[in-house]
């Protein structure tokens, strides 16, 4: 990928571009915070003029005097004719000796990326999609501080809580020779550390999340920072969070952010960030609020402009650009009928809070009144011994009633029985960690091998499980994940199918599940099966889902500004999910469709029936969002 040299005055459509390598060693004493600002306006303004706007709006008078020095050096360089800079070079055509494996060549590609930022003293956002490696492509520009500039640190890494550990790991495991602290853990134990290991700074690399930045920030403030790295960066884009305030006032000579979500185009947010990247910059909100306003004539202009600006910062590849080996994931809704005793309860459920079903109570019905009817409604649609006194017994046994008493499971154990056969392995996932009890029972009964991750379950366990999984010839065929467990740093490749017994409201949560096994080094095709209860409430929740993510998708496509995608339901869509598929409930005698007649007897023929189906309807609801505008989606409410 990076094998060409490169000549400035290029114009780089790529994000990806390299900076001149002077080949010296910094004298980092000599080096002192002028130059560096020199050096990176020099290098703005040989990007595009439009910086030259931002840095004279600046106050400072100190930036006053750096770009009237920049002109005369460009005026100087004009009388002589040279270009400047001689041409940039690729530091890296293969994986460093000082990194212990192998990187991919577009993780070499991120490397030099952040190579030539550090060069022009220039903070970025490392925004690849999930999966491809962020945390090495991280680890090995450190190693090249470390190894090639002889800048061994302190630096700081602030990541959430869950990745922890999942950061110490990938250190350990590429450049070994990094003397890690990780700072976490009660008081007693966190100031052991501090008194032991921070205050005579035995460390290169610090990482901590980001309670204990505000936990601990008095100790924190007093380094002189290299490199301050923030992991899952969308999270401070709010530059009133506590979070950003404090890393703020941090010295570091650098920042990186990484991020695998892109960029949502708030044009306060993305100012957020860039003050954020470069404040001697973009120091002033006011002025950049109204320098867009001043364009708004043409919307996509504005945003031309942004990413023009942004575009020398941020480094995203998506998977289907740099893996071409990597097949894109075949998504099929599977509409699965209730079982008798699902529509037993499903109907006692709204019989008992039938007044609020109907609307009936007028604008006083609560809203948690209504969200508590969606739960229980959802928990029917998943299996029916998730309620007190529906499992026969006692005495309480695991026999064939677990599955035919829920539509999901009678479909569920037929698709993995035929799964099984063809050599396939299955990540399953669930909202409900007490599903995921009914599920294990499951595995159990049927002899089913399978690991097991919920959001109690303790961190060495869980690496233990997924390690166990991943293992070459391991003999577990299922892993029962909730959807939320920390969906970060968990790499599961080894399995090709996904079955999302239930789906999150939130459709990033599933989207995230999914790439457990849909992301780097995933050698199948992957294949998500999306269970839906039919003519119930989760048919509503599946459209409402698709409809966010088409809106998430336009508002990031467009760039459009004033979008706020609607999170939480309000009153009426729940009740309009509540009614949605009642009548049908209390119309019907028995179940609906196949389940009714044929109950666990359902064969081959009948599943074939139900997926052939299935991908019918998902290439209807996928078409149907496809053509709306973000102004219907916003517009959109549950009648449809």
């Amino acid at each position: 990928m990076a094998h060409h040299h490169h000549h400035h005055g290029h114009h780089h459509e790529n994000l990806y571009f390299q900076g001149s390598s002077s080949g010296k060693k910094h004298d980092r004493l000599g080096e002192n915070k002028e130059d560096d600002t020199l050096r990176r306006f020099r290098y703005l303004l040989g990007l595009t003029d439009l910086f030259r706007h931002f840095i004279e709006t600046n106050p400072n008078p100190k930036i006053r005097e750096i770009m009237a020095e920049i002109d005369r050096q460009n005026a100087e360089e004009a009388k002589k004719g040279s270009s400047g800079g001689g041409s940039a070079e690729t530091v890296f055509r293969e994986s460093p000796p000082f990194i212990k494996g192998t990187m991919r060549d577009y993780q070499i590609a991120g490397l030099n990326w952040l190579i030539s930022l550090h060069e022009n003293g220039i903070s970025g956002i490392l925004a690849d999609e999930m999966g491809l490696g962020k945390t090495l492509q991280t680890i090995s520009f450190l190693g090249y501080l470390r190894h090639i500039q002889g800048i061994t640190g302190p630096h700081l890494v602030a990541v959430p809580k869950s990745t922890l550990d999942n950061w110490k790991r990938e250190f350990e495991k590429w450049t070994p020779d990094v003397n890690v602290l990780v700072l976490q853990g009660a008081k007693e134990e966190r100031h052991q550390l501090i008194n032991d290991r921070l205050i005579d700074e035995d460390f290169d690399v610090c990482i901590t999340s980001y309670e204990m930045i505000l936990r601990e920030k008095a100790h924190l403030k007093k380094f002189a920072w290299e490199y301050i790295i923030i992991d899952e960066a969308h999270r401070i884009k709010n530059e009133e969070s506590s979070l950003s305030q404090v890393i703020r006032m941090f010295s570091s000579r650098n920042r990186l952010l990484i991020t695998g979500t892109p960029l949502q185009n708030n044009l306060h947010e993305l100012w957020a960030l860039l003050n954020f990247l470069l404040p001697d910059v973009f120091g002033d909100s006011d002025a950049f609020d109204q320098w867009f306003r001043g364009q708004d004539r043409d919307q996509d202009q504005v945003v031309q402009q942004l990413h023009r600006v942004l575009r020398p910062f941020l480094l995203r590849r998506v998977k289907s650009d740099v893996e071409k080996s990597l097949l894109p994931k075949k998504e099929i809704n599977v509409y699965i009928g209730m079982s008798e005793m699902q529509v037993k309860w499903y109907k006692k459920i709204l019989e008992k809070d039938i007044d609020a079903v109907n609307g009936a109570g007028g604008k006083r019905e609560s809203k948690t009144r209504l969200l508590n009817i969606v739960m229980q409604l959802r928990k029917c649609c998943n299996h029916p011994y998730l309620f007190e006194g529906a499992e026969p017994g006692p005495p309480y046994t695991t026999d064939e009633h677990l599955i035919y008493n829920s539509g999901k499971m009678i479909v569920l154990d037929k698709l993995l029985k035929r799964l099984q056969s063809q050599g396939s392995r299955v990540l399953i996932f669930s909202q409900m960690s007490r599903l995921l009890d009914i599920l294990e029972d499951y595995c159990v009964f049927r002899g089913y091998k399978y690991c097991r991750i919920d959001g109690g379950t303790a961190h060495e366990d869980r690496i233990a499980a997924i390690d166990e999984y991943n293992r070459p010839g391991s003999d577990k065929f299922i892993f029962l994940l909730t959807t939320r467990a920390g969906g970060l740093g968990i790499n599961l490749t080894t399995a090709d199918t996904v079955i999302l017994y239930d789906s999150d409201w939130n459709p990033q949560a599933d989207l995230q599940a999914m790439d457990r096994a849909h992301r780097i080094g995933q050698t199948k095709q992957v294949v998500v099966y999306r269970f839906v209860t039919d003519n119930a409430i989760e048919e509503k929740v599946l459209e409402r889902a698709a409809q966010k993510l088409r809106l998430d998708q336009l508002v990031i496509q467009q760039g459009r500004a004033q979008i706020a995608t609607k999170a939480a339901a309000n009153k009426e869509e729940l009740l309009s999910m509540i009614q949605h598929g009642a009548e049908k409930v209390f119309q019907t005698k028995g179940a609906f469709g196949l389940m009714a007649e044929k109950g666990a007897n359902l064969d081959d023929d009948d599943i074939d029936a139900i997926l052939k189906a299935g991908e019918e309807r998902t290439r209807e609801l996928n078409a149907k969002y496809e053509k709306l505008g973000i102004d219907d989606l916003q517009k959109f409410t549950s009648e449809s």
